[in-house]
């Protein structure tokens, strides 16, 4: 990091290909009545013990759900996103956002990041070097200068933690309930869209689901089962397992 960062978007639309961008609950009901594919990325973790980076906790608690899993509690962060493997369905063939008036809370937030622990690399993103030499200014020392972009930011964290319990909810009635431990991986589901779509549009769900942490590593798996929590390291038929 440098004391002043700028940045402007030089169109390249890279950013908008391989990239599975996260939505907030009625974001994803828009993708989903668009006709979108939405893939589910789980992680979970333990309050004050495995999967907890203690200068994350209070961030991490706040965008988490308690949920029963063995005989133990975990709490599980769920991402709803938009599933783009190859070039985002809205850009266009100028490489221009098709619903730009209408794009994702974190398309309008890009390039800065929304995790407080992470802090904003260049060589992270998919931005040309031209991008980080022009535009105004947007990070002095550690602090982000543009004042709606701010509030953007502090938007889309609220939206995690206003819709975390819904999202645990849908998962829990399509059946999507083994996550990975949080900084091992995640578990990533693509459900079926009708199905998703009809879980969205509930009114209420069961606050009841059997959660299972997918963990590879025998001393993780000894710590956990320790705890009382269900664990599993079989090779996954309906979800995939992301390790780091």
């Amino acid at each position: 990091m440098t004391d002043s960062l700028r940045f402007g978007c030089t169109g390249c639309g890279k950013c908008c290909t391989g990239h599975h961008v996260p939505l907030t609950l009625a974001e994803a009901r828009r993708w989903a009545d668009d006709a979108g594919q939405v893939i589910v990325l789980i992680e979970a973790f333990v309050t004050d013990g495995p999967g907890m980076p203690p200068e994350q906790r209070e961030h991490a608690l706040r965008r988490s759900y308690p949920v029963a899993c063995g005989h133990g509690e975990a709490r599980v962060s769920v991402t709803f996103a938009a599933f783009n493997p190859g070039r985002c369905r809205n850009l266009d063939n100028n490489d221009l956002c098709t619903i730009y008036d209408q794009r994702p809370l974190v398309c309008r937030i890009y390039p800065v990041e929304i995790n407080p622990h992470i802090p904003l690399r260049p060589a992270s993103k998919d931005c040309p070097p031209e991008a980080w030499q022009q535009g105004p200014e947007l990070i002095h020392g550690t602090q982000l200068v543009d004042a709606e972009l701010e509030a953007l930011v502090q938007a889309s964290r609220q939206a995690d933690r206003d819709d975390i319990a819904a999202k645990v909810a849908v998962c829990q009635a399509l059946g999507m309930t083994t996550s990975a431990l949080k900084g091992n991986g995640f578990t990533a589901y693509l459900p079926d869209m009708g199905a998703f779509a009809t879980a969205l549009a509930r009114e209420q769900w069961d606050d009841d689901g059997h959660w299972t942490l997918h963990v590879q590593d025998e001393a993780l798996v000894a710590s956990l089962q320790g705890l009382g929590l269900r664990t599993t390291s079989e090779t996954p038929v309906y979800y995939a397992f992301i390790g780091f």
